[in-house]
């Protein structure tokens, strides 16, 4: 007989953001479950996590440390404003205070001086005066050091998971990997394994990131997830899958505001689409992603900018002297603009990030200024594509228009980008500049538009206090795109000081 979801006891929630959506849920109640990492990945601090969630259930806690002491354990816990109250028993497992009387002249012991069998007669003991639905046994290492042989040790992480089960308690183990990292023993045993890792770059902070590696009868999103620690814990951001993120929508056409751009793209965007714009810098590519940003503000939706390389005041400054005011939307509540640092940014905080603000936030248009500078947040390439292309379908499929910037290397002639994802934009956005009756000028053109057909020309620009200024398609000169273009024609074919 099978039995259904609904007959299952609800699972343990972990207390970490993000954890129990990995986890499709939380933890499986009355289990053994294995937390594993090197020091400084957080362990401690998700363990105290979960027993806070079970608490805020009704659930008794119990902390059983051998390596910290519970003053120590009591200032992390502070660290991120939590109290360890009555419900939550701390049990430091260590040397009785007698043997510090200095009359006897004995040396300081640690826990690892224990025997073995006294060790785990004290921790069961503590289980038993305490009654708790959750455990947290940290760590391991100490247990295993005094077990001194594999076989010994797995014989006693046996017989505890089986003297936990009886209880009906969620026990979380901790290991900091200190001593033999390389035994998977536990592995084979607990009913759930999750594990941490912390990398550290050439440059920026160090990212951490978390595995589930196993966990019996349950569905989890594997592969990594990134988390941080900050002040009131751990948060954990699930990789982005687009396919489970679908919403109804009625796409219409986006448009810029400016008729010969609108003319140049086949009479505008469709909502949900991503647009590409390519160009070298300085030549617009911002300026041009703001013209669709202050019309879907005129047009009553919301829209989000993130800036990688440019500061806000600047560009606040710069593109109110071309008509239009971010400072203004921003205030209105229509626009949310906002400064990263992808030193310290990980791709998949910032993918969450941008996910919750379209999702609770409402926003339809996205830029993302520019690519370059989120790259740096990801410096594998192939990793940095797979990030983009979920990133893009889940937008879409939101109905959200996505813009994103990348500044090629070099001015004029062969122009080459930092990373080449023309193929997951549904528009590219050519910009170039060229040289020409003296002056360098600018040209744009679109080499790419899925959802329909549009202009093939390629047209002159401006930016001035109108906004961008688009003339006439060029047709008396060939090699534009090239930079060094030749004149074929008569007369000033060029943007003069009638525009449009």
């Amino acid at each position: 007989m099978t039995t259904s979801t609904r007959d299952l006891p609800p699972k343990a929630l972990t207390g970490v953001p993000g954890l129990d959506d990995v986890l499709s849920g939380g933890l499986a109640p009355s289990h053994v479950y294995l937390l594993e990492g090197n020091p400084g990945t957080g362990k401690t601090t998700i363990g105290l996590s979960f027993l806070l969630a079970g608490v805020a259930q009704g659930e008794r806690g119990l902390y059983i440390t051998l390596s910290e002491t519970e003053q120590e354990l009591r200032d992390g816990a502070q660290s991120h404003n939590w109290t360890i109250g009555d419900n939550i028993e701390v049990f430091e497992l260590a040397p009785p205070e007698s043997i510090l009387d200095l009359d006897q002249q004995q040396s300081l012991l640690y826990s690892s001086d224990l025997e073995l069998g006294e060790t785990i007669k004290l921790i069961l003991q503590a289980v038993e005066r305490s009654k708790p639905q959750r455990i947290v046994l940290d760590s391991l290492s100490e247990i295993r050091l005094l077990a001194q042989s594999s076989l010994r040790y797995r014989r006693q992480i046996l017989a505890m998971k089986h003297y936990f089960s009886r209880r009906n308690v969620t026990v979380l183990m901790l290991d900091d990997l200190t001593s033999e990292a390389a035994d998977k023993t536990v592995h084979s045993v607990v009913h759930g394994v999750i594990k941490l890792e912390e990398l550290s770059p050439n440059y920026g902070a160090e990212r951490r990131r978390l595995r589930v590696l196993k966990y019996r009868g349950q569905t989890y999103r594997g592969g990594f997830h990134d988390f941080t620690i900050r002040t009131g814990g751990v948060a954990v951001f699930p990789r982005l899958v687009a396919s489970e993120h679908r919403v109804g929508f009625e796409r219409r056409v986006m448009t810029s505001g400016v008729p010969a751009l609108d003319q140049l793209l086949g009479g505008g965007l469709d909502q949900g689409s991503s647009t590409l714009v390519l160009g070298p810098a300085g030549t617009g590519k911002t300026t041009l992603a703001l013209q669709f940003v202050a019309a879907a503000v005129r047009g009553g939706d919301k829209a989000a900018i993130f800036l990688f390389d440019e500061e806000i005041s600047q560009l606040i400054k710069r593109t109110k002297a071309l008509g239009i005011d971010l400072a203004a939307m921003r205030d209105a509540g229509a626009l949310h603009i906002e400064q990263l640092d992808a030193a310290e940014l990980s791709p998949g905080e910032f993918a969450h990030h941008v996910r919750d603000l379209v999702r609770q936030g409402q926003v339809k248009t996205v830029v993302i200024d520019s690519l370059n500078g989120y790259q740096a947040s990801m410096p594998e390439e192939n990793a940095l594509i797979l990030h983009i292309h979920e990133l893009l379908q889940y937008l879409n499929r939101q109905g959200a228009s996505t813009f994103l910037t990348v500044a090629q290397h070099g001015l004029v002639g062969d122009m080459k980008s930092p990373v080449d994802i023309t193929y997951l934009a549904d528009t590219v956005v050519l910009l170039r500049y060229f040289e020409a009756m003296g002056e360098v000028r600018r040209a744009v053109s679109v080499i790419k538009k899925r959802s329909g057909d549009h202009e093939a020309t390629i047209r002159e620009f401006r930016i001035g206090q109108a906004g961008m200024v688009l003339g006439e398609p060029i047709k008396a000169f060939q090699g534009v795109l090239r930079g060094v273009p030749t004149f074929i024609g008569s007369g000033d074919p060029l943007l003069t000081s009638k525009m449009e």
